[in-house]
């Protein structure tokens, strides 16, 4: 299986997450809701399964690779929340963002081969992209819970919101905190070294330090939603700007190690 058969399965894996959305919205099509997901997870974790056994390697080398991980993990954190929750319009975004990277993914094909440069050929490399990614998608669909919070003012089920919220961005900073871990032991045998303040690795660490002034601010002052809410859209902006926009600033262009 090869990119070429990317469109067929990211469709057919989009049209169940669009059925799950839409069943979401009546008590007595949850189920249905749920299955349809899982179905469309399936189907594109096969083509990440095959797609990856085709190319012989972790499809994470390039930009559209992770784009591939992230619709799936983006998918993955809404049915979480909303089979935890019950947040019908957290499955709904989550399958529109699934979308558009699907959309753009179809839009820019990239070249997808077999060779993987040495410093890629580590074994921390997969699961340093892998947990990333998902720690990524969870930071994406609380950025959503708190954009929602902050437009509508929500009140009364705030305290719920807030806890969603709260609960995502813990579990998605363990995933982050994980993914740096396993980052620096990649480093260490990639570079020699586990951390090199990289404009890669510097924005990493400016992204885990907004998370974490988010959940300090939570816990310090829990009356300030409106102030911790603003600090998770930040903190998702610089995730951003660690994830891909970093490759275009100036001080990483024909210097940074991360940008191949």
């Amino acid at each position: 299986m090869n990119w070429s058969d990317f469109i067929f399965f990211a469709l057919s894996a989009l049209l169940f997450w669009i059925g799950g959305a839409c069943c979401a919205y009546f008590p007595s099509t949850r189920k249905m809701a749920l299955s349809l997901t899982l179905i469309g997870l399936l189907v594109f974790a096969i083509f990440i399964a095959c797609f990856w056994i085709n190319i012989e390697r972790p499809p994470l080398r390039t930009m559209g690779e992770t784009r591939l991980w992230y619709s799936f993990f983006l998918s993955l954190a809404g049915f979480l929340v909303y089979y935890r929750y019950s947040y019908t319009w957290v499955l709904s975004f989550s399958t529109v963002l699934s979308g558009v990277f699907i959309f753009v993914n179809w839009l820019q094909p990239e070249i997808h081969d077999t060779a993987l440069m040495p410093v890629l050929q580590s074994i921390w490399f997969a699961p340093h992209v892998i947990v990333y990614m998902f720690s990524y998608a969870l930071m994406g669909v609380s950025m959503l819970i708190s954009v929602y919070a902050l437009i509508y003012k929500v009140q009364a089920e705030s305290k719920k919101i807030i806890y969603t919220c709260d609960t995502l961005t813990r579990i998605g900073l363990a995933f982050l905190t994980i993914g740096m871990l396993f980052g620096s032991l990649w480093a260490k045998q990639a570079w020699g070294h586990y951390w090199g303040w990289d404009p890669k690795e510097t924005w990493a660490f400016a992204t885990f330090l907004a998370y974490l002034f988010y959940i300090h601010l939570r816990l310090a002052y829990p009356q300030k939603k409106r102030l911790a809410f603003g600090i998770q859209i930040v903190a998702f902006l610089l995730l951003q700007v660690c994830w891909y926009g970093v490759q275009y600033l100036p001080s990483a262009i024909g210097r940074s190690i991360h940008v191949y």
